[in-house]
């Protein structure tokens, strides 16, 4: 008798006989044919899903490790589909059994994706049609749902996991995965075509900065730099498009950070994967159906400061809690961290000033910029290029303020030379010529770095 516990005692009785898979159409094309077989496949599937969960008392999976709850399934699968006289091999009976049992305790059609390592992220427009994206080139699987109704099932799993709802009264949300992947959902009426779910995909071993120097992300030096900054507690924000890499790279520069401070995250969903032992992790609210409840980004940053933080790192700056961010890095928590949208560093000194001057506060430009330029150290721009791969394409120091213009340098730039044939990008680093700042900072707490690489006539 299974370990599983069932609500009817004795046998199980066979399901209805399903149609069988062999499609009888005179000469079908083989597209048709496929989708034939992967229609009935799936709608088995479902079937299969149902039956098992009326037979089996959920309540009793909890005490199943996960392979010994699998050959459970994969064995039921195997009676039903004997009962039912399905024409089934081996190979699509496990496969079919490992489908439902995604479909009983994961996310179903898209679990195997979220395995897959090589997958950054997983785009669904809509039951029938499912992107992901590999080495920066997104590609269309053969994933799919039945209808928009099982799309449906899966979001709402994903975001009551973690507290969150979604229904027409509040068709957006934000949310996360286990894993710390970022999710976001929009169904009903905001979507013409079904649900649309994206999901950035985050690896279960984060990119250090030498995976990031062997990816040619950046070159070792400019990584020695980085990581020398951080360690002298220069304020940085990190600045990109979207999908550019900007929570990856925080993630890699927050790994520089001493084990011994307190460290403070804040996000709208929490992802960041800090190394350190003393980290409080902070993350935002949404308002309830009633449209009460909901805690901003503002309000964490507020609290954060009232809660002993070293250090305050922010996963993206998007509004008035920029003042907060600012008063946070001229108030004794140098060294905080955060990313913004913006397209050059002198962009992202631009949406700072506009974020502060959302907030509603009586504050002229002039002020504004000034405590940009006190607060913030160091801009770092990352770019997705043509060809997929993301870089560190800037380094730029803020140095204060000449009139009304916050005064930067740039330290360390990509200059891409030219694409070949095949798409991809070529170009090489080079130092500007200009000594930073900060280095000072660096040399007296004893962090040494070779001035040689600021040397602008070789490549880095």
């Amino acid at each position: 008798m299974s370990r599983f516990s069932f609500r009817r005692a004795a046998a199980v009785q066979a399901p209805e006989p399903a149609p069988a898979l062999t499609v009888v159409e005179a000469a079908p094309t083989p597209a048709a044919r496929t989708r034939s077989i992967d229609d009935e496949l799936l709608d088995m599937r479902l079937r299969l899903h149902a039956r098992l969960i009326e037979e089996i008392d959920l309540s009793k999976l909890g005490e199943l490790d996960e392979g010994e709850m699998r050959r459970q399934v994969r064995r039921l699968v195997g009676d039903f589909a004997k009962d039912g006289r399905l024409a089934l091999n081996t190979l699509e009976l496990d496969q079919i059994g490992a489908e439902v049992f995604d479909e009983m305790v994961g996310l179903g059609p898209i679990e195997p994706l979220l395995k897959d390592e090589s997958i950054n992220d997983i785009l669904i427009n809509g039951p029938n049609q499912v992107y992901v994206e590999r080495r920066g080139e997104l590609e269309l699987t053969p994933v799919r749902f039945r209808d928009n109704d099982h799309l449906l099932r899966i979001v709402n799993r994903i975001v009551a996991a973690v507290g969150r709802r979604i229904d027409e009264s509040s068709p957006m949300v934000d949310a996360r995965l286990a894993d710390g992947s970022r999710v976001n959902a929009a169904i009903y009426p905001i979507t013409i075509d079904g649900a649309c779910v994206s999901i950035r995909k985050f690896s279960k071993k984060p990119l250090s900065f030498e995976r990031l120097v062997g990816v040619g992300a950046m070159p070792a030096c400019v990584s020695e730099f980085l990581q020398g900054a951080i360690k002298a507690r220069v304020s940085t924000v990190i600045s990109g498009g979207t999908g550019s890499g900007k929570t990856t790279l925080l993630n890699a520069m927050s790994a520089a950070i001493s084990h011994g401070e307190r460290l403070i995250t804040i996000e709208d969903a929490a992802e960041l994967q800090l190394q350190q032992p003393h980290v409080v992790r902070m993350e935002t609210r949404p308002p309830n159906i009633e449209g009460k409840g909901e805690i901003r980004q503002r309000e964490l940053v507020k609290n954060a400061l009232r809660m002993r933080p070293d250090r305050v790192i922010l996963g993206e700056v998007r509004g008035e809690e920029a003042f907060d961010m600012l008063q946070a890095m001229n108030t004794g928590h140098e060294g905080s961290m955060a990313t913004i949208h913006a397209n050059t560093p002198r962009d992202a000194i631009t949406r700072l000033e506009q974020m502060v001057a959302m907030g509603g506060l009586k504050l002229t430009p002039e002020s504004i910029r000034g405590q940009i330029a006190s607060a913030v150290g160091m801009i770092v721009q990352v770019m997705r290029l043509s060809d997929g791969k993301r870089k560190v394409m800037s380094v730029s120091e803020i140095t204060g303020m000449e009139g009304q213009v916050v005064q930067m340098q740039e330290i360390f730039a990509f200059h891409r030379i030219g694409t070949d044939a095949e798409g991809n990008v070529h170009g090489e680093f080079r130092a500007t010529g200009l000594r930073p700042k900060c280095l000072d900072e660096m040399n007296r707490r004893g962090i040494l770095y070779d001035t040689a690489n600021f040397d602008p006539q070789r490549a880095l």
